[in-house]
């Protein structure tokens, strides 16, 4: 049988579930995102656990999309099948994080790529290691709109947001935090155990309270708009993938496209 590409850890009351394409950087491939949306939902009906940890198995915690997979299995596809595909695997599966009514944690290490990036921040705390590096080069180097789900200006603010995508750059954990886009940061040998820590420490409060709190802050910025912009921005994002500017990366490779902006810079190891 293939190995999991999503493995689940218990320890008391706090569920992690691993990422675990390690050779592939944790690219988000098909199956794995749809591993883990089956993750989160077992998580979510599981009465012992409290708080859930998304963390990923290797040097990084995410490559982004499988571009290699993408390319292959659907180069092809009509406007209507990529805007279904992506509603559900990338907008969709997205949301259910953010509306995941328990605690939820990202912990972070080495490569958090586009829709890595965009994963990470769907949940509620970042836990980063002192080696994270936090890039969206989509804009930047392949023409697209960014990722499908603009989460940027909630997490990082409009302006930082506006400079995070519009250069292309990259960001470590300590200017990731400095922006209050990340909790906390800790030495790489200590990220388990520090997020497994803050973890514990959440589960400690009343499940109901915290199911509560949660849900007042998510209305809260749902009352600034921001569930309306991130669907609107899904519609835009989908335009962006029938232009020229897209269309002529697509043909040069759009895996070797982000290959090159991430080795650019030499902090992103």
């Amino acid at each position: 049988m293939n190995e999991a590409l999503v493995q689940v850890e218990q320890v008391g009351p706090v569920r992690r579930l691993w990422l675990n394409r390690e050779r592939a950087r944790n690219a988000q491939s098909r199956q794995l995102l749809d591993e883990l949306d089956a993750a989160f939902e077992a998580a979510r009906i599981d009465e012992a656990t409290r708080v859930l940890i998304l963390a990923a198995r290797g040097a990084h915690f995410s490559a982004g999309h499988d571009l290699k997979q993408a390319q292959a299995e659907r180069a092809d596809f009509t406007v209507e099948e990529r805007w279904d595909f992506e509603s559900r695997r990338y907008f969709d599966y997205c949301m259910r994080i953010w509306d995941f009514p328990k605690p939820t944690i990202a912990q972070v290490q080495g490569a958090c790529v586009a829709a890595g990036f965009m994963l990470a921040n769907m949940c509620d705390l970042v836990i980063a290691a002192d080696n994270a590096v936090f890039s969206d080069p989509v804009t930047h180097t392949m023409g697209a709109a960014a990722t499908e789900v603009l989460i940027h200006p909630w997490v990082m603010g409009l302006r930082q947001a506006k400079c995070f995508l519009f250069a292309g750059e990259k960001l470590s954990a300590a200017e990731a935090q400095a922006m209050g886009m990340v909790n906390r940061v800790a030495p790489l040998a200590e990220l388990d155990s520090v997020t497994l820590a803050l973890a514990h420490r959440i589960a400690e409060a009343p499940p109901f309270a915290l199911r509560l709190v949660k849900r007042s802050l998510n209305r809260g910025a749902d009352m600034q708009g921001m569930r309306q912009a991130l669907a609107a921005h899904f519609d835009t994002h989908q335009l962006s993938h029938v232009t020229e500017e897209y269309e002529s990366t697509r043909r040069a490779g759009l895996a070797s496209a982000i290959q090159k902006a991430v080795d650019r810079d030499p902090k992103q190891a």
